[in-house]
């Protein structure tokens, strides 16, 4: 079993990290755990702190059981109550316009308004906190334009029906979507599933 690095930072106050296992992907990171920051809400449930890089099905804000093992690890079970939030991640394309560069990503996202995490210096993955209030329709014509024109490849790991839904708002741009280099753009119309 590979854990994905423990890059980020506790957050303040009584965090804990909970394990969610999941299968590796093939051609894509080698790890089956990633590990969670979350607030404890009972002997048994917690509030996700952070955004997943590898995780599919949860975003931050949601409520997650879990069990703890004899070594007293916390294992995820699942989630119990969805916060509304999506999670988008988005790996810029070495050799486009952003060229390897996660503040860059952040930085044609500034306008939403949206927290996120760059997985490391080495890997500039950003996974995104897409709150439930954000400009759906705006973010996912962005993140499709950006594709087209050789920026980034992005997936979504969790997303609602107002993600889904936003799509009658706004469509985006001609040839937007389509793939382009080696990875995979992929956006889910129905609900989160891995690739």
């Amino acid at each position: 079993m590979a854990t994905s690095p423990d890059t980020r930072a506790r957050p303040a106050g009584d965090a804990i990290k909970i394990l969610f296992r999941f299968v590796p992907r093939e051609g894509w990171l080698p790890y089956s755990v990633e590990g969670l920051w979350a607030t404890a809400l009972s002997a048994d449930t917690a509030r996700v702190d952070n955004v997943p890089f590898l995780q599919n099905g949860v975003a931050q804000g949601d409520v997650v059981r879990f069990e703890t093992d004899a070594d007293g690890v916390h294992w995820a079970l699942g989630r119990v109550e969805a916060s509304g939030h999506c999670t988008v991640r988005v790996l810029p394309v070495p050799d486009g316009p952003l060229g390897p560069s996660a503040a860059a990503v952040h930085a044609q996202f500034a306008r939403f308004g949206l927290g996120g995490e760059g997985f490391s210096a080495d890997f500039p993955f950003v996974a995104f906190d897409v709150p439930d209030d954000a400009d759906f329709a705006g973010i996912k014509q962005l993140l499709h334009a950006g594709t087209a024109d050789g920026w980034w490849h992005f997936e979504t790991g969790c997303v609602t029906d107002r993600w889904n839904e936003a799509w009658t708002r706004r469509r985006p741009p001609a040839g937007a979507g389509r793939r382009r280099g080696r990875g995979r753009d992929r956006d889910d119309d129905e609900r989160a599933r891995p690739v």
